[in-house]
């Protein structure tokens, strides 16, 4: 079976039995953050071509007395919080996947003001779809520092098969459950990446 055939089935699949809950999980994110289930934001995908990523949301919309927006951690909900925790949040990317934008497994799609940042080497993550799991994220997740998770990346680019995905999907199940490096101290997730000039 090719990947894209097997993310074809294994995502339709899911958004099919996972139909309930995503429906549980809508109506809380709606109870407690308000109008706006999902949250979309453009990202680059394979060859750093630009998709619409869809999440649900985990941050209610809260501004300072200047306007300005609140930090990511004020913002984060208790809600949001146990579904970044169990990654529940990222269930709607199954639709993603189905669409082609994305794979089951693949470097996770980071922002696209980061593109200009990447060293030739850490650029080659966008040879591959991205993935809604990857190498990185079951050896640290955002716990890492972003040498180590671009180095998994690129090593995931070079040695990708279906038994490595179908591996990495079984490990993402046991660290979820784990829920482990879900943030680094201090942080939401993770601090920004800044490129290879600002390393300390």
């Amino acid at each position: 079976m090719s990947k894209r055939l097997f993310d074809i089935v294994i995502s339709g699949l899911a958004l099919l039995l996972l139909a309930p809950l995503l429906v549980i999980i809508a109506l809380l994110v709606r109870i407690t953050m308000g109008p706006g289930v999902l949250f979309r934001q453009q990202r680059p995908g394979q060859h750093a071509a630009p998709f619409t990523l869809i999440k649900f949301r985990t941050m209610r919309d809260a501004w300072d007395s200047q306007g300005r927006p609140l930090s990511d951690g004020e913002r984060l909900t208790r809600v949001g919080k146990c579904l970044r925790a169990t990654s529940l949040d990222e269930l709607p990317e199954l639709w993603n996947v189905l669409k082609g934008d994305m794979s089951l497994v693949g470097p996770r799609p980071l922002l696209n003001k980061y593109l200009p940042l990447y060293t030739p080497e850490q650029y080659r993550r966008h040879e591959v779809r991205p993935g809604i799991t990857g190498w990185a994220q079951v050896n640290g997740r955002n716990a890492l520092d972003w040498d180590d998770r671009f180095k998994l990346d690129v090593w995931y680019v070079d040695h990708r098969s279906l038994r490595l995905d179908l591996w990495i999907l079984c490990l993402t199940v046991w660290r979820v459950c784990q829920m482990h490096g879900v943030s680094q101290p201090g942080h939401a997730t993770s601090p920004d990446f800044r490129g290879q000039r600002h390393k300390s």
